[in-house]
């Protein structure tokens, strides 16, 4: 697509990736200013209208409202005025699959610092989309092709 590409584990501060490192959680304190740091980015480059993708886990709904609204939408905490009149248009793709193979693609990776024994607590957490969210999902049991392949489509269509 010619879009600017983030890893938002790559904003992490490092007092989050050491408490990750230890298998320790990461809790709403730790996350939030982690996304607010997110919703940064992504307003920068909207601002600059550079079309962004952003892989993050923003497992919880107060979380997508974060990166979409920034601080103000903890302030708020109503998520239907972000949905009139967002401050940023974001589409979230869900990425939703069993945990045994999410385990095994976390067990391949390499040099990262969430270790495999945190899936749960990320499991634990999730709070998959719902409406009135501007969402997909998209099943992990597709192999990459087809899952690109619908996340492009749904991009296109808008």
């Amino acid at each position: 697509l010619g879009w600017k590409f983030y890893d938002a584990d790559d904003y992490h501060p490092l007092e989050n990736k050491k408490k990750m490192e230890e298998g320790i959680p990461l809790n709403d304190e730790d996350r939030i200013p982690w996304l607010c740091a997110l919703h940064d980015i992504l307003k920068r480059e909207d601002a600059s209208r550079q079309d962004t993708i952003l892989a993050c886990s923003a497992l919880k709904k107060m979380y997508r409202r974060v990166l979409i609204g920034g601080a103000s939408a903890i302030e708020n905490n109503q998520p239907e005025q972000l949905g009139e009149n967002p401050a940023l248009k974001i589409l979230f793709v869900h990425l939703d699959g069993p945990k045994d193979i999410i385990a095994a693609r976390l067990e391949k990776r390499r040099g990262h610092f969430m270790p495999l024994e945190l899936l749960q607590s990320q499991f634990d957490t999730l709070e998959p989309p719902s409406e009135p969210e501007n969402f997909i999902t998209v099943s992990l049991e597709k192999s990459l092709p087809e899952i690109l392949l619908q996340i492009e489509s749904a991009i296109l269509q808008g």
